[in-house]
């Protein structure tokens, strides 16, 4: 068994075709070696002290009163003509920008008054943007729209193969389809076709712009590592709007400041934990923890979340590697019960290195339970709790697979990933710490780990398990999903254990999407985005492990955390 951030392996593993315990995901995906566990612990050591943070967001007013100069005009152009195809695709540059926030309460209006308004003047690129943009706020949009674009056998219009403008804003507006949506689906097959068509035709910079657009969808990417992308490419367009420009810029440097000052806090409370010290086994890396939080919350007012998600997912590693790596069979089921428990007196029979484990879960998790009841006036101790029962159980189901060297079917090894994943943990903490429309109804959906959630923990750990899986099959622990599946199936090639694995991230990408547009009317917008953000991450945060081409954790940390975009 190995945990998912620096394998520890056994060395009966090497050799054997045993089913191991899979990765815990929301820590982060870093190859194990002792070199990048070492640069990255410098990182987080190196952040500055929480006063100097302070000190330099509470000092900035020349930049704080530029923004708002700059917001001002932004605002201006935004509202001009609220009805036009012209605002709709300056909103779309905001979100790309990552400065939506500024703008969050105008977008929402521009929206709202421009549903059920049609133009049988539209041309595909314009109906495909107002689509994709109602879908993206939440809002009730059919595909209807696209029937003027298609012929009477109901297959897209020939003609419209030739607008490539076109192609990719149908192609993006195409990835927001549920799985009955037809219509959606024969779009983004008709797009992806005519684009590559269309590619061997076009200059570089068109080629890299539409390569981009088919192998990573908007919808699709972390928001966060999207801003700074787009920032970057925005500023060497010809049509560029400065101000936009200048007021990203601005923006996301302050942002990473504040991400800085959230850091530091972090850090000094990691240290005052001691786990680090005391557990010599266990992984010691939450600056990982972090740039997961910066995923799920990329809006800078969710402070709070980012630093106390980080905290339980810091914890939830050791715990990884605790049922992983170091416990036996005896004493995980001694600390599953302990937590059961949920008492000091609990932890009487456990091992000295559980006691300080099962302590610093304990009152984090009690901390955390005293934030929500002082802001928002809930009392959610059990509630946590549970998640961490789950939680832990589920490491306990694995450890026994593991130790029984039992080959799980592909469902069942997925179903309790989803839980080993850290999802239902990390999203329920979000939803009380958020604190948005917590009641009565959405607390009993939240607290019965629903369908959403599910739908973003199948694609976390999905996209876990092929992002980890050459390291792990270099060390001889290969069975994952891709694993389970090939067993269970009967297939010998990796590749097309690989290839699986991919259809079923986009048939579990649909299902979220359905469950994201159904949960509108039963959860607050807030906890819906959180869902497709955690889905988002995992994809950013493995795909390394799978495709070298794009970015993986390091680079993320340096460009998100650490480099100033100017």
């Amino acid at each position: 068994m190995a945990g998912i951030l620096g394998a520890c392996i056994l060395p009966s593993a090497a050799s054997s075709a045993k089913w191991r315990r899979p990765d815990t995901p929301l820590a982060a995906n870093l190859t194990a070696n002792s070199h990048n566990s070492r640069n990255l612990h410098g990182c987080f050591a190196s952040f500055s002290s929480l006063r100097e943070h302070q000190v330099h967001l509470e000092t900035d007013y020349s930049t704080e009163t530029r923004i708002e100069e700059l917001k001002k005009r932004v605002q201006s152009t935004l509202c001009t003509d609220i009805y036009s195809t012209r605002t709709m695709t300056i909103i779309d540059t905001i979100q790309q920008l990552g400065i939506s926030h500024q703008f969050e309460d105008q977008i929402e209006l521009i929206l709202e008054r421009n549903i059920g308004i049609t133009n049988e003047e539209d041309d595909l690129f314009s109906t495909a943007l107002r689509f994709r943009l109602f879908r993206q706020g939440g809002h009730t949009v059919s595909t209807d729209v696209f029937h003027k674009f298609m012929d009477m056998n109901g297959r897209f219009k020939e003609s419209m193969s030739k607008d490539l403008r076109g192609l990719l804003s149908l192609h993006e507006a195409s990835y927001l389809s549920t799985k009955d949506e037809e219509v959606l689906l024969q779009a983004m097959e008709f797009s992806k076709e005519h684009l590559q068509r269309q590619m061997l035709h076009l200059n570089p910079s068109a080629v890299r712009d539409v390569g981009l657009t088919l192998e990573f969808p908007r919808h699709r990417r972390m928001v966060r590592a999207e801003a700074r992308n787009h920032i970057r490419a925005y500023g060497e367009e010809s049509g560029r709007a400065m101000d936009m420009l200048e007021l990203a810029n601005l923006d996301f440097d302050l942002v990473q400041s504040q991400h800085k000052m959230e850091i530091a806090m972090l850090r000094s409370w990691w240290k005052e934990l001691g786990l680090a010290e005391k557990l010599s086994f266990a992984r010691d890396r939450p600056l990982e923890c972090f740039l997961w939080t910066v995923g799920l919350f990329p809006d800078p007012r969710f402070s709070t979340c980012r630093i106390e998600i980080a905290k339980t997912v810091a914890i939830l590693l050791v715990i990884d590697d605790v049922y992983d790596i170091h416990g036996s069979l005896e004493e995980l089921v001694l600390f599953t019960n302990a937590v059961k428990r949920w008492e000091i007196e609990a932890m009487e029979d456990l091992p000295e290195y559980m006691k300080i484990c099962y302590m610093a879960l304990y009152n984090t998790t009690n901390e955390i339970g005293y934030r929500v009841l002082k802001e928002h006036g809930k009392c959610i101790i059990s509630e946590l709790r549970k998640t961490w029962v789950d939680l832990c159980e589920g490491f306990l189901i694995e450890s026994r697979w593991y130790n029984s060297r039992i080959v799980p079917n592909l469902e069942e090894y997925v179903s309790n990933g989803v839980t080993t994943a850290g999802t239902y943990m990390a999203l329920v903490h979000a939803f009380y710490l958020m604190g948005n429309k917590i009641n009565k109804e959405s607390s009993a959906l939240v607290n019965s780990c629903p369908k959403l959630f599910t739908s973003a923990g199948r694609l976390l750990r999905l996209w876990d398990d092929l992002g980890t899986a050459k390291d792990e099959q270099e060390r001889g622990d290969v069975a994952s999903s891709m694993q389970c599946f090939m067993k269970e199936a009967g297939v010998a090639s990796e590749e097309e254990g690989r290839l699986h694995i991919r259809k079923l991230i986009h048939s579990a990408w649909l299902d979220l999407n359905g469950e994201a547009f159904a949960a509108t009317s039963t959860l607050p917008r807030s906890i819906i985005d959180v869902a497709l953000n955690l889905a988002r991450a995992s994809q950013a945060m493995y795909e390394h492990g799978d495709d070298e081409r794009v970015p993986g954790i390091k680079q993320h940390i340096q460009t998100l955390l650490m480099d100033p975009i100017r």
